[in-house]
């Protein structure tokens, strides 16, 4: 049958949300709390054995609504929960962590590496929290012990620099840790490797919290049997996107090809280029159905490509040249034009993007 476990991380409650408006920071932390409940529905609907929740649940100080939110939706989840706190939410005195009392089906690992044995699914999880911001590395010298068929590990720590002060992780220590999987957080963007027998995976933050966190967001659904085998599934809430549109003659068409037709809360900037000149006003004022649109003007202004081609000089004669194939060419008019505009930005030193 195997061993089925939802891995998620970096949920970052409570986020502060800076550089938004009022309205912008109120729906974006509903989203935020919205999350714990999205997680154990799916919990339930996958039918997982248990879940990991690999750290920065919260983003700092918790605040009471998100508390209990998480908690109504860890005893609904129906299975062990493993949480291992990270370096936003480590396990100092007044963590809640420590203080809150949690459902009977939650396990908090609050200090150094120990494990958990789950008899019935014959598994043991092992497990530790950040007890300050910064964290050595746990797996130097672990090795998994213990007669069970399943040995996984929830840590927060840092995969990607071997200096890092968030406990540092390695493709050795993974090796050579004897873990059929080892569930991170703290980087957020996904990714994964594998090192001898053990998978490393870190599912990425469940929703992105700004523009360096763009696109779709989730958290993992794993499946151990003879080997780890993992699915990123999106939890569908708000997301960001960074993108960039040529607005030609028509920065409103330009727009309407990169955003969906039927409106979206989801947040969007994008950044206006191309040789124009662009009323942001009156184009935002096409949009009322993308109240999170931000726009960027980085238009320059309109060229006259065909200026002084009269001139007796080796830029008006090329100019010339120009003109006259796309008469002769009508075929390759769009062509010839883009070769003359390149020209003259080269020629009034502004850059160049092919």
């Amino acid at each position: 049958m195997g061993l089925k476990i939802l891995h998620a991380a970096d949920l970052h409650l409570d986020s502060p949300f800076g550089g938004f408006s009022d309205e912008q920071r109120q729906l974006l932390k509903a989203q935020q709390r919205l999350l714990p409940g999205k997680i154990a529905d799916l919990c339930r609907r996958e039918t997982c054995d248990l879940m990991l929740l690999a750290g920065d649940i919260f983003d700092g100080e918790a605040s009471r609504e998100s508390m209990d939110v998480l908690k109504e939706a860890l005893a609904r989840c129906g299975v062990p929960a493993f949480v291992a706190p990270g370096n936003h939410d480590f396990c100092c005195p007044s963590s809640p962590w420590l203080t809150e009392s949690w459902p009977e089906n939650v396990y908090i690992f609050t200090g150094g590496l120990e494990s958990v044995v789950l008899e019935d699914l014959s598994c043991r999880v092992y497990g530790a929290g950040f007890r300050s911001m910064d964290c050595p590395s746990l797996l130097e010298g672990f090795r998994a012990e213990g007669t069970e068929q399943y040995k996984i590990a929830v840590l927060h720590g840092d995969p990607t620099q071997r200096e890092s002060p968030y406990n540092p992780i390695t493709a050795g220590q993974v090796k050579a840790s004897g873990l059929q999987y080892l569930a991170l957080g703290h980087i957020h963007k996904a990714g994964a490797f594998r090192a001898g027998n053990t998978l490393c995976v870190w599912p990425g933050c469940p929703m992105g919290r700004g523009w360096d966190e763009t696109g779709d967001k989730g958290v993992c659904i794993v499946t151990l049997e003879d080997e780890a085998k993992v699915q990123a599934v999106s939890l569908d809430t708000i997301r960001f996107y960074d993108l960039e549109a040529d607005v030609g003659a028509d920065a409103v068409a330009a727009l309407e090809s990169l955003l969906p037709p039927q409106g979206s809360r989801d947040f969007y900037r994008i950044a206006l280029t191309g040789n124009a000149d662009v009323d942001l006003k009156s184009v935002y004022k096409e949009f009322p159905d993308f109240p999170n649109l931000f726009l960027l003007d980085k238009t320059e202004p309109p060229m006259d490509l065909w200026e002084n081609t009269d001139a007796d000089t080796l830029e008006g004669m090329y100019f010339q040249l120009l003109r006259r194939r796309m008469e002769e060419e009508p075929e390759n008019a769009r062509q010839i034009q883009l070769a003359a505009e390149i020209s003259r930005k080269l020629l009034s030193g502004r850059e160049v993007t092919l």
